[in-house]
């Protein structure tokens, strides 16, 4: 079906333009005298890509940057997981028709193994990939595997007795009962069946041996592998305390944590939410969506002053009291007091305070621990070049790959998903390279975070940083912040500003930076 959606005219070059055909959205794209049509929305939230960034032939998605090919709809950059569907256009005159009838969609993820058509090298019998660890590094690696022709047998290993799944919102909107459970996997039971992909659930790892080669399970089991990955992520740390093991005292690492999480908060309206993580502060805006009494325990003077500066921190920490959440900041846990279930939480200044729910959100370590042949970092990351090759055989991605930053040259780690899985798929392309030509890690890092229905997005990274520079107002929610370390920007926060950063994001990428003058002169306009 052939529909005349727009005129030339009403379309500039380098932009982008939605349109609806019938009950359908579509993204009409102009670069130069090309005009394109593809899906209108985001493959991973449904975002609307009219309102992100058009750069360079990548779309950048407003909400958490996922990228995609501008002429072909390919997936580029996650958090997506699937390409977008890509129209035939035909253009007369100044008319521009769009076939709905006529489209195809890039490879974004693997041709099914079971499909007799697929036209693929034959399988490697005696070769198998391991993927130790199934969040976003593990699987996202699988499925690249498969989507560059890996031809051997693939096994993904997850200590869980689930399927892959949607981390980041467990502490979002499935804690504050917004996302239904149905929505949390990240592909159904079939795919990986279709994809051959070997899922072992509720497996835990005892042992890898880089010398050896194999995989140890905690029933004495192993697996012989040719090439393994290593994608454990990260362990929750526990809270030493007098009481921290009654019950009601929960972390928040799994989707089993979650509900746990949930089913307490359910009967019971007094909240104790330990640590100012994102977890924890991420916890506590979902626990006081759900009705209850939230307070937060800290050692910190401002939540998040280490990561975004004490303006920042500040405005979050009054996003959350404006939406009635109470800080007990600068203070330490001393217990945790009840006889089966947890009923108060003793802090260093003598206060109780009553408390029938309690999320600890301290941090986590990576799980590195059954690591045999691999060198560690003083945190337990792995260390890995620039390729994520940890030696003999090991690739490591996630939040235990402990790498160097492509724009700093400084050994990072980074513990947040969309990194996870931009480390994944260049972890997985230089596997299925082997001695062909492999890919460095280049990618800018992207996270965010959304707490009381306002999302803070954050590009770069910065350890630290000696100047930060403000576009906006942060008090008021509508900012961007810019961080200089020794004289070059590293990283960008922005809240309701999403243009800028990803802007700042492009530039971080292609190594165009702006300078400090440039910046307060924005700064200065701004005043």
């Amino acid at each position: 079906m052939e529909v005349n959606v727009c005129s030339l005219k009403d379309i500039s070059d380098g932009e982008m333009k939605e349109v609806a055909v019938d009950e359908a959205k579509v993204l009409i794209v102009r670069i130069g005298n090309e005009v394109r049509a593809i899906g209108a929305n985001c493959s991973h939230y449904g975002a609307p890509l009219v309102e992100g960034v058009l750069h360079n032939g990548r779309i950048i998605c407003p909400w958490h940057h996922a990228c995609f090919h501008a002429k072909t709809g390919a997936v580029l950059e996650p958090p997506a997981l699937d390409s977008l569907p890509c129209y035939r256009v035909r253009t007369d005159g100044d008319d521009v028709f769009v076939d709905m009838s006529d489209f195809t969609t890039a490879l974004a993820h693997p041709a099914a193994t079971s499909d007799p058509d697929r036209d693929s090298a034959p399988a490697e019998a005696d070769r198998v990939v391991a993927i130790v660890g199934a969040g976003a590094a593990g699987y996202i690696a699988a499925q690249t595997l498969r989507e560059l022709g890996e031809s051997g047998r693939i096994v993904l290993i997850t200590r869980e007795d689930r399927a892959p799944y949607d981390r980041p919102n467990l502490s979002k909107d499935y804690l504050s009962g917004h996302a239904d459970p149905a929505w949390m996997p990240l592909r159904d039971e079939e795919w990986f069946d279709q994809h051959g992909v070997e899922l072992e659930r509720g497996r835990l790892v005892s042992r890898v041996s880089a010398a050896d080669h194999v995989v140890e399970f905690d029933d004495g089991s192993t697996l012989a592998y040719s090439v393994a990955l290593i994608a454990t992520g990260g362990s929750p740390r526990v809270l030493k305390v007098p009481g921290a093991a009654l019950d009601n005292v929960f972390l928040l690492r799994s989707f089993d944590d979650s509900e746990a999480i949930i089913a307490a908060s359910g009967e019971r309206g007094r909240a104790v939410v330990i640590g100012a993580s994102f977890i924890a502060m991420e916890a506590a805006s979902s626990l006081r969506e759900r009705g209850l009494d939230v307070t937060v325990v800290a050692p910190d003077r401002v939540p998040f002053e280490r990561i975004f500066g004490a303006e920042v921190g500040a405005m979050l920490q009054r996003l959350h009291e404006d939406n009635g959440v109470s800080f007990r900041l600068g203070a330490e846990v001393e217990r945790i007091d009840g006889e089966i279930a947890a009923e108060a939480v003793v802090i260093s200044d003598g206060s109780r305070l009553p408390a029938d729910c309690v999320v600890v959100g301290i941090g986590v370590t990576p799980a590195t621990d059954m690591l045999e042949g691999v060198t560690l970092d003083e945190r337990g990351g792995v260390v890995v070049d620039d390729y994520l090759y940890a030696g003999d055989d090991i690739y490591a991605a996630g939040d235990i790959a402990s790498f160097p930053s492509p724009h700093t040259g400084e050994r990072i780690r980074i513990e947040h998903w969309r990194t996870a899985l931009q480390l994944g798929r260049i972890a997985a392309r230089n596997i299925a390279a082997g001695d062909g030509a492999r890919v460095r890690f280049e990618d800018v890092p992207f996270f965010w975070t959304r707490q009381h229905g306002k999302t803070l997005q954050y590009v770069g990274h910065a350890r630290e940083w000696d100047e930060v520079i403000h576009d906006g107002d942060v008090a008021s929610g509508s900012f961007i912040a810019y961080y200089f370390h020794r004289g070059r920007l590293v990283a960008a926060a922005a809240m309701d500003r999403p243009d800028a950063l990803t802007h700042i994001g492009e530039r971080l990428r292609v190594n165009d930076l702006p300078t400090r003058d440039e910046l307060r002169a924005i700064e200065s306009e701004g005043r």
